[in-house]
Formats: C-alpha cells, sequence, structure tokens
C-alpha cells in the first residue's frame, strides 16, 4: 500500500448546539449509504412516532444522546463509516465552553476538522473558539461548513460575507488549510450530492473533499522517531539470539542498513532488520507498528528512543506546554504529576504558569493563573529525567503529553510542546 493514500481518515465536527452536527452526519451516513437498513427503519419510524414529514436524520446520531444522558458513554462519540475510496472515523465532539476538554480529546488525531457555522447567524465565540482549537491542535485542514444555507435563500452574498469574516479571523491562526463549502444538511446540498440550488459555487462537495484531501503528508517523514514500546527476547531454540525492540514509529522513515542512534545512551549502531506482522519490510514508516533489531548488542528498555544520528530530538528535563486542563480540581504551582510521554514515564513538578489563554478572545491572561477544568494554560515543566522531545508543531507525537494525579490515577491534563 502506498502511504501516500492512507485509507483512513479522521475527522472532528465542532459546532453549537443547534449548528445541525447531527444533521450533517446523519446526512453524510444516509447518502453514502453507510447505515443499516434496520437503522434506517427505525429512524424513519421514529420520525412517524413524532408526527415529521421528512426522515429526521439527526436522529441517527441522537440516538447516542439518549446513552450520554444515561451517562453510558464517554463525552466524545466515535462514528464509523466507510466509501469505496476510504475508511472514515467521526469524533463528535460537543460544543459548550465546558467541554472544551472533550473536544480537544476528540480532535487530537484529527487529520481534517469541519467547523459549522449556521448561515444566519455568522462566525459567532463558539466558531472562534473551535477553530483555535483546531489550530492548536495542528489539525491540518479546516473545513468551514456553512450550514443552513436553504434557510437564506441559498444566497452567495451570505456565503462570501461569513467566508470573508471567517478568514479576518483565521489570519492570526496557525491554520495551514482552510476550505469552505455551502451546505444544507437537512436538505441534503453539498453534502453527498452537487446542489442544485447553488449554481454559482463550483467548489466540491464536502464528501468529495474528504474522500480526496490529501492526507499523506500529515505525517512527519523526515524526523525519524521510533519509541521502544517492548523488548523481545523470545529465548527459544528456533530464535536464540533474537533481540528487538517492538513499537510504532512516531515520524520519519527507518530503512534497513540506516545509521541510528540510541537515546538516552547516545550509543550508534546500524538497523539489522525489520520484522512486521507481515513479515520482515525493507522500511517502516508512520503510523506502521514493527519490530526493529539493531546489528550491536546493546541494552534498550520501554521508553528509549531510536532516532537517525544525524537528526535528533531535544534532550531535555526543562517543557515549555501548552495544556488543556481537564480536572476539577485545578492545576497546582509546584504541584507534581506523573508525566506520560510517548513510551516515557516521568515525574513532574510545575515550575510556573506563564499565562492563561482567554480561548474566546485569545488574550493571554498573566494576572489570573487560576487554571480551571477546560483552562487552556502555557506552563513550564521540570521533568525527573530527560524526554526525548520535538516541538508539537513539528511532531504530533513526539510534541505531545498527558499529566496523570498519581494519587487518583486520573488524567488532569494534556499537553503541546513548544
Amino acid at each position: 500500500m502506498d502511504f501516500k493514500h492512507s485509507e483512513l481518515l479522521r475527522f472532528t465536527t465542532a459546532g453549537n448546539v443547534d449548528d445541525g452536527k447531527s444533521t450533517l452526519i446523519g446526512r453524510l451516513l444516509y447518502d453514502s449509504k453507510s447505515i443499516f437498513e434496520d437503522q434506517l427503519e427505525a429512524v424513519q419510524k421514529a420520525s412517524e412516532r413524532r408526527g415529521e414529514g421528512e426522515v429526521n436524520l439527526a436522529l441517527l446520531t441522537d440516538g447516542l444522546k439518549a446513552e450520554r444522558e444515561q451517562g453510558i458513554t464517554i463525552d466524545v462519540a466515535y462514528r464509523y463509516f466507510s466509501t469505496p475510496k476510504r475508511k472514515f472515523i467521526i469524533a463528535d465532539t460537543p460544543g459548550h465552553t465546558q467541554y472544551t476538554r472533550n473536544m480537544v480529546t476528540g480532535a487530537s488525531t484529527a487529520n481534517v476538522a469541519l467547523i459549522l457555522v449556521d448561515a444566519r447567524t455568522g462566525v459567532v465565540e463558539q466558531t472562534r473558539r473551535h477553530s483555535f482549537i483546531a489550530s492548536l491542535l495542528q489539525i491540518p485542514h479546516l473545513v468551514v461548513c456553512i450550514n443552513k444555507m436553504d434557510l437564506v435563500d441559498y444566497s452567495e452574498e451570505v456565503y462570501n460575507k461569513i467566508k470573508e469574516e471567517f478568514e479576518k479571523f483565521s489570519y492570526k491562526l496557525d491554520v495551514k488549510d482552510v476550505h469552505f463549502i455551502p451546505i444544507s444538511a437537512l436538505k441534503g446540498d453539498n453534502i453527498v450530492e452537487r446542489s442544485q440550488n447553488m449554481p454559482w459555487y463550483g467548489g466540491s462537495t464536502l464528501l468529495y473533499y474528504l474522500e480526496n484531501v490529501h492526507i499523506g503528508s500529515d505525517h512527519n517523514f523526515i524526523d525519524a522517531r521510533f519509541p521502544v514500546q517492548f523488548v523481545i527476547r523470545p529465548n527459544n531454540d528456533e530464535f536464540h539470539d533474537y533481540r528487538g525492540y517492538a513499537g510504532r514509529v512516531a515520524a520519519g522513515i527507518l530503512k534497513k542498513g540506516d545509521e541510528v542512534t540510541l537515546l538516552p545512551s547516545g550509543f550508534t549502531t546500524k538497523i539489522a532488520k525489520i520484522d512486521s506482522h507481515a513479515g520482515e519490510v525493507a522500511e517502516a514508516f508512520p503510523p506502521m507498528s514493527v519490530t526493529v533489531l539493531l546489528e550491536d548488542d546493546y541494552d534498550l528498555s520501554r521508553g528509549d528512543m531510536i532516532v537517525r544520528t544525524h537528526n535528533q530530538p531535544t534532550v531535555g528535563q526543562d517543557l515549555e506546554v501548552m495544556v488543556c486542563w481537564f480536572n476539577e480540581r485545578p492545576l497546582q504551582l509546584n504541584g507534581k504529576y506523573a508525566i506520560l510521554h510517548t513510551t516515557q514515564q516521568a515525574r513532574c513538578v510545575v515550575k510556573d504558569i506563564r499565562y492563561r489563554l482567554d480561548v474566546n478572545s485569545l488574550h493571554r491572561d498573566v494576572e489570573d493563573k487560576n487554571i480551571r477544568m477546560n483552562d487552556i494554560a502555557r506552563i513550564v515543566l521540570r521533568t525527573t529525567k530527560p524526554l526525548f522531545f520535538d516541538p508539537y508543531r513539528r511532531n504530533r507525537n513526539t510534541g505531545s503529553i498527558i499529566l496523570v494525579d498519581e494519587g487518583t490515577n486520573e488524567t488532569v491534563a494534556a499537553g503541546m510542546i513548544i
């Protein structure tokens, strides 16, 4: 398989409560024939029961709400569907401020973020917040879906005004690829089929975009990083001297014969071979899981990293991090937490809180440094042992951390290394 045409696209949807996210996802599933007959029948019956003329597609996803209200599901609902071209995972995250942490969780691995904007209200505070989080998490592609175009008479003028408004605001953000699509999720305009009502729009439909957006280069193929997850030593007669290092390629391309450096020891050796579940492979790249064998006998353990000799990550104990706080107990200055980074685990102390970021105005608050649940802040951490890291904007795998409260074992924050 050519890694440039990776099969799986992850996207996240964010919007206000009434922006029509459920209808949009329902429409995608329905028009791309990704729902089962029995699901469709149940939705038709429920729509009839409610006396609704048309099939209410929102019920396809709102079925999850009922489970959510019973407290069964986690606050991020994942949906899976596929077309002949690609498979998709949708992380549907609630839109309110008090769910910022869920949005960060759901969007952290996404290739594409769909930002829903109501054509009648245009860019609102929520839109700005969602776009900022997408840029903070370095989601490579942003699609602004201007929804409910049927309620503004499919007006090109309204579409252009919102587009301009969003562009003006997004200059402040670190977003590289922004795409605008005028849609009506309810009526199906420009979701899977091209809209007859908007002949002035020359772009693609939403599904066409999702099927064809180029995501091969979303991975970092330049900086080779291989965090060791597990050491494989079968110790049997058949594999008497086998010593392999298993893990998932976090970045770059590893090839048989490459000269590599082992961290933290700094020893240099060569890759003898790379095994995968399908047998030996000539090279490995993200997000493959493989076992690397080295020419020399060095002792590596979980948390160590194999890198290219002439391209190494930062090795250090002082981190500047943007964190999203997840916990009801606020962040403690000088507080001690467990820190998870790639396959490494260490402990750390919060040395400084630089500022709290107001996600809505992008204002940096240097005075009020109380970091509470759903707040985003820039902090300084000191770890008990060196970590091997890159800036998050260069690599989402080696640039992210998680903080855990050792007393309760709760995940209290997710962070991006600056």
